[in-house]
């Protein structure tokens, strides 16, 4: 197979309300931290356990960023829908093979 695919859905909470910085050129990046739970029940033990994973989402697309500036606030449920990135300073700290990244462009 030649080709491949990195998409990436979450659904979650907002940490955060979603921070909005503007470049010299006027270009706008949100950025915001997106909490997703995993529930299972444990097979030794039979008690419930829960496991919180956070994810840093950066918004890219103009209109999505007004969005998620003006009507996303921290709680609030919301699905992203984009592609997983490692950012170089993720790639120093976690040793090699094992991690990943979540920082994901996307749409809230």
């Amino acid at each position: 197979m030649s080709g491949s695919v990195n998409k990436v859905i979450l659904i979650g909470n907002l940490g955060n309300d979603p921070e909005v910085r503007t470049a010299p050129d006027q270009f706008q990046v949100c950025t915001f931290n997106l909490a997703t739970n995993r529930d299972w029940k444990d097979q030794n033990t039979g008690k419930q356990k829960s496991q919180t994973n956070w994810h840093s989402v950066v918004v890219w697309e103009p209109n999505t960023v007004t969005y998620a500036k003006n009507f996303l606030k921290k709680g609030a449920k919301v699905y992203v829908e984009g592609k997983l990135v490692r950012s170089k300073s993720e790639r120093n700290s976690i040793p090699s093979g094992s991690g990943t990244s979540d920082n994901t462009p996307a749409k809230p």
